[in-house]
């Protein structure tokens, strides 16, 4: 009840800022809640999920995460979890009876746990350092999880007495394995540390004989350590004794036992140092040997393992196909791979059960947001069981169709398409161009009134026309077309986003003569990139950008990322560097550009926003910069969030006149 009671005056406060009918804007995009974190329990035949949602009365702008519950074909649907404050990471034990999750109810993440059948949560770690990932033993006895080593006696002294100087990459603080026992009585005692050493824990899997864990670890727990490095060992409960799996170059993760404790499957780059971002799934036997790689999805992503089958003869992957998910059935004895999904839309999260009978998962389409479905998994014949956002007084959405067009050089790219509201054919509009991230990102097809740094329905409730293209680098097409910008930023991409430009003004949709561009972290490179190379667009909004590429390695959580997609250090190859940096090439611009930044931005450091409108206005080029408190790489808080569609119109009205009837 107190959760419809929170919708209720949740859409009242939207429509009292209407005064009217409802119309897109941010605001009313931050009501659609997230869904992820999907199980499923055969013994119990219950599923859970987490919800999210977005806190922004009075002083609050944040969001808290709840525990939803039900029967497997959506029956008895219930939120498990009430707090104020979050609770994530669900997991069911073996026999289905309780159900334990991550709670920062106290005052690090613990673990609680509660009865299924019903009753209050009550704490099971009790951890200083708080409990991380955690995994059920197969037999349900114990509980294994990951937590960071703990502040020394003198760390701790050092930081009362104000005298915790930071040595850079010195003291790491690793990710290791720890494990307690299960007891439903209230029990206060610390958990038993499991492995050791200088390597940083990032998942783990039980070998279905309860004796041993395998795990991923890289050499360092920082963000930039995971591109380029990462093997699986397991080691052995009784002894604590760690054995070596996979060493080769690269990183391997994820790892994941077969049912008949025989192999382990684990995602990899196959020995090769690739960090673009291309793994694919291999086999190994626990025993060890030489690891064995099985068919290839044909986009070769960052693939996700769902499950395996119940005869250890096959594994369920995840991966992108071209602007859709798609599920992959993979044969571990032979090459067979086969695509179970047939529908439209994107699929963010699944679980299939054990007993390989259901599937559950969460799917949008352009038009209609996420939402759970359930249903068979053979046959995948699912039905929607929730209606978390399908409920909410939304207002009709704008057409999206998928465009594909030819790039300068013939490559053939996509990108979609979306029209603004009450597209009249006769009629041209101005063009919103938004680029993505990565560049390894993609836009695939989510609902386009999901909230967002740009919320694209509320850019066409203001009669813009919105075109996102996937230019070469994009995920979703394969090895070939992610490697096709690979020493190129800026130039052959910039030829695909420029082609797609074009095929939209021949459609008779834009008007050439109102065009503005916009992006974020890659897509904020782009867009500084775009207006060194072209007066075509009236305004740009450049968001997290970063035009310098030689400043930028040096100062990046993600150096060896960038390297790689450079193909050398800027010491060894200075040129090519400064031919893709866009403060290289500044003194072309003329497009007013607005310029969006996060004050805490690691990923790309804030210095890299500041060059950029410095030069600018010295330059005399019309520019603003915007900075986001507290905000790291992209707006967290639901308030900031909210703030930068309506801050990026703001900039664009200057310049672009919308209503304009051509």
């Amino acid at each position: 009840m107190h959760y419809f009671k929170k919708l209720l005056s949740l859409s009242f406060f939207i429509i009292s800022l209407s005064g009217q009918a409802l119309n897109w804007a941010p605001e009313l995009s931050i009501q659609l809640k997230k869904i992820s974190d999907l199980n499923i329990s055969d013994k119990s035949n219950k599923i859970s999920f987490v919800v999210r949602e977005a806190l922004i009365e009075g002083e609050k702008s944040e969001y808290l995460s709840q525990i939803w519950v039900a029967n497997t074909d959506g029956s008895d649907l219930v939120q498990f979890t009430y707090d104020k404050k979050s609770n994530t990471h669900p997991r069911f034990s073996p026999d289905g009876k309780y159900l334990a999750f991550i709670s920062k109810r106290s005052e690090k993440p613990q673990i609680w746990i509660m009865n299924i059948a019903g009753g209050g949560p009550w704490q099971f770690t009790h951890e200083k350092q708080g409990a991380g990932a955690f995994h059920w033993s197969p037999n349900g006895k114990t509980i294994a999880f990951l937590m960071k080593d703990p502040e020394t006696d003198e760390e701790e002294k050092n930081k009362k007495e104000k005298r915790d100087v930071i040595l850079v990459d010195k003291n790491f603080k690793y990710g290791h394995i720890y494990t307690k026992k299960f007891n439903l009585k209230s029990d206060t005692s610390k958990a038993e540390r499991i492995t050791n050493g200088n390597y940083d824990i990032t998942n783990f899997d039980w070998n279905p004989n309860g004796k041993n864990i395998a795990f991923s670890h890289r050499p360092e727990p920082t963000f930039n350590s995971g591109f380029v490095s990462g093997d699986i060992s397991m080691v052995n409960l009784s002894n604590k004794k760690v054995k070596s799996l996979v060493t080769w170059e690269g990183v391997d993760s994820s790892p994941s036992f077969s049912p008949d404790g025989k192999l382990i499957a684990f995602t990899s780059n196959g020995g090769n140092r690739e960090v673009i971002g291309l793994n694919d799934i291999f086999v190994i036997k626990t025993n060890g040997g030489k690891p064995r790689k099985l068919s290839e999805t044909p986009n070769r992503g960052r693939v996700g393992i769902i499950n395996w089958s119940t005869d250890s003869r096959h594994v369920y992957i995840r991966d992108l196909d071209r602007t859709q998910s798609q599920l992959y059935k993979i044969g571990v004895q032979d090459k067979s791979i086969d695509a179970l999904f047939d529908a439209e839309g994107f699929v963010s999260s699944i679980a299939i059960s054990n007993d390989e009978t259901k599937i559950i998962y969460v799917k949008q389409t352009v038009d209609k947001p996420s939402e759970v479905f359930s249903g068979l998994l053979r046959q995948i014949k699912t039905k929607r069981i929730t209606d978390f956002n399908i409920s909410l007084d939304l207002p009709a959405v704008t057409k999206t169709e998928i465009l594909q067009w030819e790039s300068k050089d013939g490559l053939e790219i996509e990108g979609l398409l979306t029209y603004p509201a009450n597209y009249n054919k006769r009629k041209k509009y101005p063009l919103a161009l938004i680029i993505h991230g990565g560049p390894a990102g993609s836009f695939p097809q989510t609902f386009t009134g999901n909230p967002g740094i740009y919320v694209v329905q509320y850019f066409t409730s203001k009669g813009y026309a919105v075109l996102r293209p996937n230019p070469r680098g994009s995920t979703g097409y394969g090895k070939d077309f992610r490697y096709a910008n690979f020493k190129d930023w800026g130039f052959g991409d910039y030829e695909d986003i420029m082609s797609g430009v074009d095929k939209v003004i021949e459609m008779g949709v834009a008007d050439q003569k109102r065009l503005a561009v916009m992006g974020w972290s890659y897509g904020g490179y782009m867009t500084s990139f775009v207006v060194t190379r072209t007066d075509r667009f009236k305004a740009a909004s450049m968001g997290a950008g970063l035009p310098n590429l030689i400043s930028m390695t040096s100062t990046t959580d993600i150096s060896n990322y960038l390297v790689a997609h450079m193909g050398d250090e800027f010491w060894n190859d200075y040129k090519t560097y400064e031919k893709h940096s866009a403060i290289y090439r500044i003194k072309n611009v003329v497009t007013p550009t607005q310029i969006l930044h996060g004050e805490n931005d690691l990923r790309v450091p804030f210095t890299q926003g500041q060059e950029f409108y410095g030069a600018l206005k010295r330059k005399g080029v019309s520019t603003e910069m915007v900075v986001y408190p507290r905000t790291p790489h992209g707006p967290r808080e639901p308030k900031l969030l909210m703030d930068v569609s309506p801050r990026i119109l703001t900039w664009l009205d200057k310049y672009i006149n919308r209503s304009t009837d051509r």
